[in-house]
C-alpha cells in the first residue's frame, strides 16, 4: 500500500507543469483537456498529489509537508482531496469567467469566500527573524498546524493573493479551443497567447496550414 507520506515525498511521479506563472493558474490547469473532446486528465488523482503540489510551487515547505503525510489518516485524506478539487473547479468557474469578460457564478463565489476564510484561520502573526538576522512580522501557519487540509489552505490562500491584486489583469487563456490553460501574461508587449508556444502554438499554426493548403 502506496501512503500519502509515500506519495508526498517520492521523486517518481512526473512535476506539475508551471507554466501559468502562478500557483493558482497552474492549479486550475492540473485538469487538463478541460475544455477538450477526448476527455479529462486528472492530475490530482490521490492527495499525495495535493500535498506535492504544494510543494512544488514552494506553498509548504518539505518540513511541513513531510509532517502533514505522516500524521494525515487515509478518511481524512480522501475528504482533503475532495475540497482541493472543489476549490480548484470554484477558481475554474471564476477565473475562466473573469478571462471570459463574464460575471462569476455566485456559487463559485460563495464557496471561493468559504475556502479563503477557513485559510486565514489558520495564519498566524509571528515575530521571527529573517535573512539577514534581523526581527520581522510575518504571517505563517500556524506551528502545530498538521491537519490534511492544510494544502487546500495553502492554495486558497495564494488564490485570494492573486485575485485581489492588479496581476489579475495579465491573466489570458490559452488560444488553443481544447486546451484554454490559464496563464499571467509577462511579456513585454503583452501578445502572449499560447501556455508554451513549442505545444499549443505550434499544433495550431500547424493547423492553419492545413486548413490553407488543403484542396
Amino acid at each position: 500500500m502506496v501512503t500519502a507520506a509515500d506519495q508526498a515525498t517520492s521523486g517518481k511521479a512526473a512535476a506539475f507543469d508551471r507554466c501559468g506563472g502562478h500557483p493558482a493558474l497552474d492549479f486550475v490547469n492540473s485538469l487538463d483537456n478541460r475544455f477538450g473532446g477526448r476527455g479529462r486528465v486528472e492530475g490530482l488523482e490521490s492527495f499525495g498529489d495535493l500535498l506535492r503540489f504544494t510543494r512544488e510551487t514552494a506553498l509548504l515547505d518539505a518540513q511541513r509537508a513531510l509532517q502533514v503525510a505522516r500524521t494525515v489518516t487515509p478518511e481524512a485524506a480522501v475528504r482533503a482531496l475532495r475540497a482541493g478539487r472543489a476549490l480548484r473547479e470554484a477558481l475554474a468557474e471564476t477565473l475562466y469567467a473573469v478571462v471570459d469578460g463574464r460575471p462569476p457564478p455566485a456559487a463559485g463565489l460563495e464557496m471561493l469566500e468559504h475556502y479563503f476564510h477557513a485559510a486565514d484561520r489558520h495564519r498566524e502573526l509571528r515575530w521571527q527573524p529573517d535573512i539577514a538576522g534581523r526581527a520581522a512580522l510575518a504571517w505563517s501557519w500556524r506551528l502545530d498546524e498538521g491537519k490534511a487540509e492544510l494544502p487546500v489552505w495553502a492554495i486558497a490562500h495564494a488564490a485570494r493573493d492573486l485575485m485581489l491584486s492588479p496581476e489579475i489583469k495579465r491573466m489570458r487563456a490559452c488560444e488553443a479551443e481544447t486546451c484554454r490553460w490559464l496563464f499571467l501574461d509577462t511579456s513585454r508587449n503583452h501578445t502572449r497567447r499560447w501556455c508554451k508556444m513549442r505545444v499549443c502554438g505550434n499544433r495550431m499554426k500547424a493547423r492553419r496550414y492545413q486548413v490553407r493548403h488543403s484542396g
